[in-house]
């Protein structure tokens, strides 16, 4: 019996994306011609490898013992191919991104522009949002996400950065409502919420016998977008807890003012999140790389909350 490769990547593809359209568009294939290379290799082998319905594609036993093996020889002849081959690949073509919409015009813009200089075959697709997207029904190659990777499990993650979050108030807004002393005082202010579909941002805190906490009021605002957050809270809407990159500026100029000082909060990451490694271009791999290479040396800055 012959092995096919291209038929095992045919068949890694979609099990990697959970549909015969996704695998496809993984691996530059239609949907109908990536099914019939999975057919003609159950055929081949004697089993089957995967159920189709109409509403749902799943692996058989047979087909994850298959998928396992394949994935641990593909990954090597990866790490093969890339210690030799991937420093000399150049990237082209249209790069796909979802960013978080504060931190990716503060930090991730200018990246990109430097990127886009250096690599002029490259064009770029940048959406800018707060919101969770669904990387493989949307097609994007890679997303950078803050305190969390999602629950995907197809989706492969790396943590390049983090920062410190700030909690804040308009000076006119703690003059007239009060300034917070210890972490339980929040409870009596408007807390202005994140929020991301049904996702609510947690406020914690380190208390002063070590432990971690959860803090924060029941105020009547949500948003699901930082910079609505930051804007609401210098006009004096109320309490918020925000990524230092987010406030920094607006505290320096006294616009915001940092209360709870003596309390620490968490280090939050900043992740970068990509479908998966097996066909990862150097479009994607090489901007990977530079986020890591660029907030190796400002991760200082990302978590410094000012005086």
């Amino acid at each position: 019996m012959r092995t096919n490769l291209d038929e095992i990547f045919a068949f890694i593809a979609v099990v990697d994306a959970g549909s015969f359209s996704g695998g496809g568009q993984a691996i530059g294939l239609t949907r109908s011609a990536v099914g019939k290379a999975v057919t003609r290799l159950e055929t081949r082998l004697g089993v089957r490898l995967l159920y189709r319905s109409t509403r749902k594609l799943s692996v058989t036993d047979d087909g994850r013992v298959f998928y396992e093996h394949c994935s641990r020889v593909v990954s090597l002849l990866e790490e093969t191919e890339a210690s030799v081959g991937q420093k000399s690949a150049i990237p082209t073509g249209l790069l796909r991104l979802t960013v978080p919409e504060g931190f990716g015009r503060t930090h991730v813009l200018p990246l990109l522009h430097r990127y886009m200089k250096e690599w002029p075959d490259l064009q770029v697709d940048v959406n800018f949002s707060d919101r969770i997207a669904n990387m493989v029904e949307d097609g994007l190659d890679l997303a950078v996400r803050i305190g969390t990777s999602g629950t995907d499990t197809r989706l492969i993650s790396r943590v390049v950065a983090e920062h410190k979050s700030i909690i804040c108030a308009s000076p006119a807004y703690l003059d007239r409502r009060g300034r917070a002393e210890l972490p339980d005082d929040l409870a009596s202010h408007d807390c202005l919420s994140f929020k991301s579909g049904s996702r609510k941002q947690p406020w914690r805190l380190r208390e002063i016998d070590g432990t971690w906490s959860t803090v924060g009021g029941g105020g009547r605002l949500r948003l699901d977008s930082g910079e609505a957050i930051r804007d609401a809270a210098i006009a004096g809407m109320g309490v918020a807890y925000l990524p230092s990159f987010l406030v920094n500026d607006a505290v320096a100029d006294r616009r915001l003012e940092p209360v709870l000082t003596a309390f620490e909060t968490q280090t939050i990451p900043i992740i970068v999140v990509y479908p998966s490694k097996r066909y990862l271009s150097a479009k994607v791999r090489r901007f990977i790389d530079l986020m890591a290479e660029e907030w190796a040396y400002t991760r200082i800055a990302l978590c410094d909350v000012g005086d």
